[in-house]
């Protein structure tokens, strides 16, 4: 599993990764002929795009016209193909895992789509499973309209809350340990149901309690410091990546409230025309700060930044840098 960063190519990622299947691939076995050339397919990859990768060792030459035209559509298809055929000769089959797939470029993001097209196509096991921001369905579909057919979309967000009681209850009371009825819907409504927060508020819940049941006055001190520690760390990352104008468009979106805003009401807020914002609005979503979960509509990706945004910057002045 790797994590797509922003400044980092989709092939600077794959290439170590790849390199290790294919290592597993003929671990311990005769060499077989389809993972050799698995080995000379990525080595081809890797040249075509001049890739540098010097603490490599390579046993093998590149293979001669599969994956070195220079076009990554057609040389990352053929890599994955000569992947999918080395694990079918080894009666096994390969997942690729990668995580942030919206930092992807477009570009590279349509190569790895047709890439899996012709993997399909082939019947080979081979398989990618990617995670990112709501955008990415409609980032996906503008590089390849086939993107649809090819792959499934199962939305994973907040928890609900038997979800979310279950996520809490069941850890502790391996320990012995169980909350209250009342705490647990306590953390449920300040975190919103969100993953990350509950496991925050969870951890702080279990280094105050001074025994079981966790009560809800263990929940509002957790709350307390759960809410301390997001400022330092989480929120804070999160807005020092932000430029002024891109801080003053978030904290337009806050003053609005914690629902979903219209682009034209955050416009507004600014004292701008909405077509003054929407660079910024648009460098937003590329940097995973808000999302649209419908045309025209704006909303942060994490619950509870709008709370950050108004206690760190507590009058809101569009005139005024922050």
């Amino acid at each position: 599993m790797h994590e797509s960063r922003q400044k980092k190519s989709l092939s600077e990622l794959l290439i170590p990764q790849l390199r290790r299947i294919l290592l597993q691939l003929d671990y311990g076995q005769m060499a077989s002929e389809q993972v050799k050339k698995g080995f000379r397919v990525l080595k081809s990859f890797i040249s075509s795009f001049k890739a540098s990768f010097a603490e490599i060792e390579w046993s093998f030459d590149p293979e001669i016209g599969i994956a070195d035209s220079g076009d990554l559509e057609m040389d990352l298809a053929d890599l994955f193909v000569a992947l999918g055929a080395a694990a079918k000769d080894r009666g096994t089959a390969i997942a690729i895992i990668i995580d942030e797939l919206q930092y992807v470029e477009e570009k590279e993001l349509s190569a790895f789509i047709m890439a899996m097209h012709r993997v399909s196509q082939k019947s080979l096991p081979l398989i990618i499973i990617g995670a990112g921001l709501p955008q990415l369905v409609g980032k996906a579909g503008n590089s390849k309209s086939y993107a649809e057919r090819l792959f499934a979309y199962p939305k994973v967000g907040a928890l609900n809350l038997t979800d979310a009681k279950t996520a809490l209850q069941q850890p502790v009371k391996e320990m012995g340990v169980e909350y209250t009825e009342e705490a647990l819907e306590e953390i449920y409504r300040q975190t919103q149901g969100y993953p990350y927060f509950l496991q925050e508020w969870g951890y702080q819940a279990w280094n105050l309690a001074q025994g079981s049941p966790i009560t809800i006055d263990v929940i509002h001190e957790a709350t307390r410091r759960s809410i301390e520690r997001l400022d330092e760390s989480f929120f804070r990352v999160r807005l020092d990546r932000l430029t002024p104008m891109e801080k003053k468009y978030v904290r337009a979106l806050a003053d609005l409230g914690s629902e979903p805003q219209r682009s034209g009401d955050i416009a507004d807020r600014l004292g701008k025309p909405v077509n003054a914002v929407a660079p910024i609005r648009s460098n937003l979503i590329a940097k995973g700060m808000i999302y649209s979960p419908a045309h025209g509509d704006t909303s942060f990706t994490v619950p509870l930044f709008e709370e950050f945004l108004k206690r760190e910057i507590p009058n809101f002045l569009p005139n005024e840098d922050y």
